[in-house]
């Protein structure tokens, strides 16, 4: 039995593009001998968690088209570095979350169905969306990933009770989206600079986020074979908007986003990043990270 995570990758890092955004190749591998509920035990959580991941893969993947459709007018040669990098990390991000998925099929949790789900809306949003709106679209879930990130980068007690074996990927995926939070934003600013896209996407795109949300976790559970634990269902959403309430804390960093003169490079998250890539390095004894 594997007593650790275990993420294979070249021990020696060489950089892909000319920014201080590097893809991390991690090669994360799932132990089977992981419980179904990983994270404290916990039924809900467990799932909310895997509801969101289902998202990433192909989530991920439309971030990146929505970029790099734009990728070839930008100018700065810095953000088009920057671009490079996010496209990279958002790659793995994708594969990652596929693999933990799949993993998370294994034990009965029928991922692939809201994969499936996932999949067919990104091509509606391809077909009907403006590339304008598209990347807006971008730019508005990047900000709820970078929140998310760096209240877990944080907070470290958002973790508490998580396998040791499964928080590597959960913590190297907020480093990361951390630290390309601003790329999308940017690109936005420099090929659309549109106040009102920017924010009534962003206001479609948090109904969606929330109800989207909700049903997958319907999903998930609506074909599992056991019951549905409502001490489990209560204690989340009090884990939630109660005590401690993580959503709660996110009120402030999301209400930023309507600003006119919000970015999000103004909160400087680099102490919170260091301090993710030292723990990473240590759960999965790769010193290389903190390079």
């Amino acid at each position: 039995m594997t007593s650790k995570a275990v993420a294979t990758s070249p021990k020696t890092s060489k950089k892909l593009n000319n920014s201080d955004i590097q893809p991390r190749k991690m090669d994360f591998s799932f132990d089977p001998a992981m419980p179904r509920y990983w994270f404290d035990d916990d039924q809900f959580k467990t799932i909310l968690l895997t509801a969101l991941s289902c998202t990433f893969p192909e989530g991920e993947r439309f971030f990146v088209r929505s970029v790099r459709h734009y990728q070839k007018q930008i100018q700065d040669p810095l953000l088009r570095e920057q671009v490079k990098g996010f496209i990279g990390q958002e790659a793995h991000h994708g594969n990652e979350h596929d693999a933990f998925n799949h993993f998370m099929e294994s034990k009965g949790v029928p991922t692939g169905k809201v994969d499936e789900f996932v999949n067919s809306g990104m091509r509606f949003m391809a077909k009907h969306l403006s590339p304008q709106r598209q990347l807006a679209k971008t730019c508005a879930l990047e900000h709820f990933t970078a929140m998310l990130a760096e209240l877990m980068l944080e907070h470290p007690d958002f973790f508490k009770g998580m396998d040791e074996r499964m928080l590597p990927l959960w913590l190297w995926h907020a480093v990361e989206e951390s630290e390309h939070k601003a790329v999308a934003f940017d690109v936005y600013q420099d090929q659309v600079n549109n106040y009102w896209v920017r924010t009534s996407e962003m206001a479609f795109t948090t109904l969606e986020f929330i109800s989207f949300t909700i049903f997958h976790y319907y999903q998930l559970r609506k074909d599992m074979d056991d019951p549905t634990d409502w001490r489990s269902v209560r204690g989340g959403i009090n884990w939630l908007l109660g005590k401690p309430g993580w959503l709660r804390k996110l009120g402030k960093s999301y209400l930023a986003y309507y600003k006119r003169d919000f970015h999000p490079a103004k909160r400087d998250s680099t102490f919170l990043r260091k301090q993710g890539l030292k723990k990473l390095s240590r759960l999965l004894d790769r010193p290389d990270l903190t390079g």
